[in-house]
């Protein structure tokens, strides 16, 4: 029977609904995903002059900036949602209804390879890994934010524009809504436990049912959440809690790899998806940083869009167990 449950974390509710995956069009199978023309990939290396100039690369041998040679690159989004210069709207003579400030911040692409690869699960574990390390150093670099967001997304269903493997960074003055309320939680939690860290505690209990865990190694731990979203939704938190995931330590870059290589098996083609890196914003006394997995297999309905309310046709306990045969 369906169950509704709350994500300790952020509180939103879900309902799991196995049942569901057995109706019409309830088959959870992607296609294999477009691939890009090489001639025509602003991405791929060789074809710095199609991007802004970069602000950062891994070139080890030394190469010319703006040129081939590299393993990463970073550069400001072509067609940004936020900008450092944005100006400051009119401002209305009636704020409490119809407030609007000045989109500042800044808004960066970070191409994951060189090579013409669509998936960052194709990559080697060595360039995922380094790839991730500079997720971190621009995180680092936009340390005076409110909150800084990196994301990826993959395929046009979740949101890509480009097929080449890239992740974006969103460096906010403001602190998100849903991330303020995650902030909360793990402040609550630890005023409740006398200093407990919310995703820590969460992490031991999950480690010691072992029904929703699919890896773990030294550094990190994978896991289907309790109050899955999403059919195969996957997290990664670290073993040893950290707020930041910007600071000093493992990045959980190599479950990272294990987790993408997992969903592609059991799926049989790299699914449409959406992950970023959730690290503790301004103001957080208790938090735990974390990476968030999340498969888009189904479209969200008038129930989810609606209401906020998530709903999973498979249970968090089935797909850690089918994941970790994957």
């Amino acid at each position: 029977m369906p169950e509704i449950r709350i994500d300790p974390l952020t509180g939103l509710r879900a309902v799991v609904a196995d049942a569901r995956a057995a109706r019409p069009g309830g088959e959870l199978h992607p296609g294999p995903a477009p691939r890009t023309d090489p001639a025509d990939d602003p991405f791929a290396e060789g074809h710095e002059a199609n991007t802004p100039p970069e602000v950062y690369a891994v070139r080890p041998d030394g190469s010319a900036a703006d040129g081939p040679g590299w393993q990463v690159r970073v550069f400001p989004n072509m067609y940004p949602v936020l900008t450092a210069d944005s100006p400051a709207p009119a401002a209305s003579a009636t704020p409490d209804l119809f407030w609007a400030g000045p989109a500042s911040g800044a808004h960066e692409v970070i191409v994951n390879a060189p090579g013409p690869v669509a998936s960052l699960g194709e990559l080697s574990p060595e360039q995922l890994a380094l790839a991730v390390d500079v997720w971190r150093e621009r995180m680092r670099a936009h340390a005076g934010s409110a909150c800084v967001h990196v994301c990826v997304n993959e395929r046009i269903e979740a949101g890509s524009s480009i097929a080449h493997t890239h992740a974006q960074l969103f460096a906010l003055d403001f602190v998100p809504a849903a991330i303020a309320r995650e902030r909360e939680r793990f402040g609550a939690y630890a005023g409740r436990t006398m200093g407990g860290n919310l995703l820590a505690d969460l992490v031991q209990q999950e480690v010691r049912q072992r029904q929703r865990i699919v890896a773990i190694d030294r550094d990190a731990v994978l896991m289907a959440p309790y109050g899955s979203r999403a059919a195969y939704q996957l997290m990664i938190a670290p073993r040893t809690p950290r707020s930041r995931f910007e600071d000093d330590g493992p990045t959980g870059a190599a479950l990272l790899h294990d987790a993408l290589g997992r969903l592609t098996r059991l799926l049989g083609a790299s699914p449409p998806l959406n992950l970023w890196v959730r690290t503790a914003p301004r103001g957080a006394e208790h938090f735990c940083w974390r990476i968030d997995i999340l498969p888009r297999l189904a479209q969200p309905a008038g129930l989810e869009l609606g209401t906020g309310v998530g709903v999973t046709i498979v249970a968090p306990e089935h797909a850690a167990a089918e994941l970790r045969d994957a």
